[in-house]
């Protein structure tokens, strides 16, 4: 069974919102953000960004807790305010191709301790330890751990009938999404909203494990405090179904002192190869994967009958990459630390592969078909790791819309 709780929200006002909300900091570019730091004074990237000019001469430990102080300016100012008592949020984000719709809550860090909300990815814990810093010295989050549950008609029926009431927000960003905003306040529609996902049961992490083990470590630090906060952290709950899932693709700077031949010829023990020639050829199913490699693209069929796979993980596309070519071929031990290998989300066309490959940066670049939720869930219940890189999920939110305070 699983736990949820309204909380109480800092949130821009409504006529701010547009301004104050962003997409998440890693997305900008030195010159963009440079950009909205300089011309949009409302921008949430102040927050994140305090005296950006200086960022790089000054210290985790100050540059959190001037994160910290811009954030209580932004309150100060009124540009932030908090809910008089704990809600949940609707939400929807429409873009050019899919509409994404959730439900904002917090989530219990005994569940995630306890295996009721499901991991599939492997952590580093540098990257833990050091956002569990950040949470610590900010006292904040503003990026929530999109989490997945299994369709729920009940469910479906509330949210279709929530989105006909008046929404808090309704505003439109430069990248041509638009976003809405409902409020959950009655006492009857959220005790009803508990009761449904303790009835559904567990949940999936889709995109934020790095997030909630950060959530974790700080609770198990401070959990005598008597911050109650600390026992949730924020979550974006969305229906399994409503999910996109985008595979990422792998691009290898060197053969590993391979000729083009012998590569070739190593390659075809496992595949069958086509040759495309100039046409921008991509999986179109499980246990396909395309290369692109001197000027050319081809088509890779695994060659089934040679593999007995023992679980869901060994039957993975990315696992299988890995297995039969990334490793014992181009020598790629670590995906996350070997700096001969880099990662393009599906979201970008493959054409950007190939002007990397074209212009000598890198050797050879693959294309994965994107995995099935099923295969996520099928992984998290068996308690296995998928190897890194192998998902890009959308929806992504976008920092300072709801802030969760620690």
């Amino acid at each position: 069974m699983a736990q949820i709780i309204p909380f109480k929200a800092v949130r821009p006002t409504a006529d701010k919102v547009s301004l104050v909300t962003s997409r998440s900091y890693d997305d900008y570019g030195a010159t963009e953000l440079a950009a909205y730091l300089e011309f949009n004074p409302f921008s949430f990237l102040h927050i994140l960004n305090p005296a950006y000019v200086n960022q790089q001469k000054i210290g985790f430990e100050k540059r959190f807790k001037a994160v910290q102080h811009k954030y209580q300016d932004f309150k100060k100012d009124g540009i932030l305010i908090q809910e008089d008592k704990a809600v949940f949020y609707l939400y929807e984000i429409q873009s050019k191709s899919h509409t994404f719709t959730g439900i904002l809550a917090g989530t219990s860090v005994e569940d995630y301790q306890n295996n009721v909300i499901k991991k599939h990815e492997d952590t580093l814990q540098y990257r833990v330890e050091l956002f569990k810093d950040y949470l610590h010295q900010t006292g904040f989050n503003t990026e929530p751990v999109l989490i997945t549950y299994k369709d729920d008609s009940d469910l479906t029926h509330w949210i279709t009938a929530k989105k006909k009431d008046h929404p808090i927000y309704e505003f439109s960003t430069t990248n041509k999404e638009k976003h809405i905003l409902w409020k959950i306040e009655g006492d009857a529609e959220i005790a009803w909203l508990q009761q449904k996902f303790q009835e559904i049961g567990d949940l999936y992490i889709a995109d934020g494990h790095h997030r909630s083990a950060s959530s974790e470590l700080l609770y198990e630090e401070d959990k005598h405090s008597g911050n109650e906060n600390l026992n949730y952290f924020m979550s974006f709950l969305i229906a399994d179904s409503n999910v996109k899932i985008y595979e990422y693709n792998r691009i290898i700077s060197d053969l590993n002192g391979h000729s083009k031949e012998d590569f070739i010829r190593k390659v075809a023990e496992n595949f069958v190869i086509k040759t495309k020639k100039q046409e921008l050829w991509k999986p179109k199913h499980k246990f396909e994967f395309g290369m692109y490699f001197d000027g050319e693209f081809y088509a890779l069929r695994l060659k089934e009958e040679k593999f007995h796979f023992d679980n869901v993980l060994s039957k993975l596309d990315a696992q299988i990459l890995y297995d039969t070519v990334l490793k014992p071929i181009l020598g790629i031990e670590d995906l996350r630390t070997d700096d001969r290998i880099a990662y393009i989300p599906g979201t970008k066309s493959i054409t950007s592969i190939k002007e990397l490959v074209d212009n000598g940066e890198y050797e050879v670049g693959f294309m994965l078909y994107p995995i099935d939720i099923k295969e996520i869930k099928a992984i998290a219940d068996e308690n296995l790791i998928m190897p890194p890189k192998s998902t890009y999920i959308e929806p992504k939110f976008r920092s300072g819309l709801v802030v969760y305070e620690l």
